[in-house]
């Protein structure tokens, strides 16, 4: 049920009859396993917490746009990360760095100024998605002695699609409301 980045290579990638889901349902289904309790908690905590106040502004349907473009765009991020990656990507976290992101863009204050023909906002989206992949990079370095395989790709992907589609979705709630 995990996202396999290699399944997406139209050359070397193993036959779909040798799995039980097929590898375009895969980035969701990836979301439903874990590696543990603790995986599975911090995952649910995070959701909860950035999830409800996201869910008031963009509405449940919105919420659920972000999840599953989430789902997607982590697969993506970590497809782009190593292709050719034959471990199975899974779990939540790249879903709900989309919900994160959007929270981030939401809730966080602006502080960014316009640089040049640049305007704030987008200096302010720019510092956010820096930021983050600064912070999955360090946690990726770190990572590395430890024997941990966290989907770096997967949380970078989630969080710019969260950042790019967080205000479309409170527009759309609200034009719909």
């Amino acid at each position: 049920m995990g996202f396999i980045p290699l399944r997406v290579a139209a050359t070397s990638s193993p036959p779909d009859h040798l799995f039980w889901v097929p590898a375009w349902l895969t980035p969701l289904t990836a979301t439903l396993v874990h590696g543990g309790i603790g995986h599975i908690a911090f995952n649910l905590v995070m959701l909860a917490y950035c999830g409800q106040a996201t869910e008031k502004v963009v509405g449940s349907v919105g919420i659920t746009m972000l999840y599953v473009d989430g789902a997607y765009f982590a697969a993506f991020g970590q497809w782009v990360m190593d292709p050719s990656l034959v471990q199975p990507m899974i779990g939540a976290s790249g879903a709900i760095s989309a919900v994160v992101g959007a929270y981030a863009l939401l809730f966080g204050r602006r502080r960014a100024a316009a640089i040049g023909p640049v305007s704030g906002d987008v200096v302010h989206i720019v510092w956010l998605a820096l930021a983050w992949v600064g912070i999955q990079l360090l946690i990726g370095f770190a990572g590395i002695g430890m024997g941990g395989n966290i989907a770096i790709g997967a949380h970078i992907g989630g969080f710019i699609v969260g950042l790019l589609l967080a205000r479309p979705l409170m527009l759309w709630r609200y034009r719909h409301a």
